[in-house]
């Protein structure tokens, strides 16, 4: 098995799955509308992460307008909702900017997520992802969805690479 450690030196981009991810609860109102979660410190990481010129993409099944505000208020411009397959949508992206699988960070959870983990260069997801998706990654954090997994995985990138705590990090 590689380490972990090294291959986030390779990192340029980070694709992650919104529900059991980025979100880990939804709630369902009366009248059918699904609310997310949002984890501030996951927030907080995304945005730095892109004003130090990591690609950010979200890739997820669900659709919301409130999942379009939020992302794109941090800066992330590539959002596939509704997507009914991730590999043409992660392909889209990868061709967008040129960039290889092997140089992305991809945090998924469940089953819909398992056939890009298997391509990219980093497969990582939180605490409680699927078993099939615990077996094929490089790195379990030990957060669990919503909670702010996706802050552990691009802090540990950022740190590694030496771009974690410099003037940007001190403001928002």
């Amino acid at each position: 098995m590689r380490n972990f450690k090294e291959d986030l030196l390779k990192v340029k981009a980070f694709v992650f799955d919104v529900d059991g991810v980025l979100s880990g609860n939804i709630f369902v109102t009366s009248d059918g509308q699904q609310l997310r979660s949002a984890n501030i410190k996951d927030g907080y990481a995304i945005q730095l992460a892109i004003k130090k010129g990591y690609i950010i993409s979200i890739i997820t099944g669900g659709f919301s307008e409130s999942i379009s505000k939020r992302y794109n208020g941090l800066g992330i411009n590539d959002i596939y909702m509704k997507s009914e397959n991730k590999i043409e949508d992660f392909n889209k992206f990868c061709k967008k900017y040129n960039i290889s699988p092997e140089n992305i960070l991809y945090m998924g959870d469940d089953i819909p997520d398992l056939q890009v983990m298997k391509m990219v260069g980093i497969p990582t997801c939180p605490a409680d992802a699927a078993e099939e998706i615990k077996s094929i990654s490089n790195y379990i954090s030990n957060i669990k969805g919503g909670d702010g997994c996706v802050r552990d995985v691009i802090e540990q990138v950022l740190r590694a690479q030496g771009k974690w705590l410099t003037s940007e990090a001190y403001n928002w």
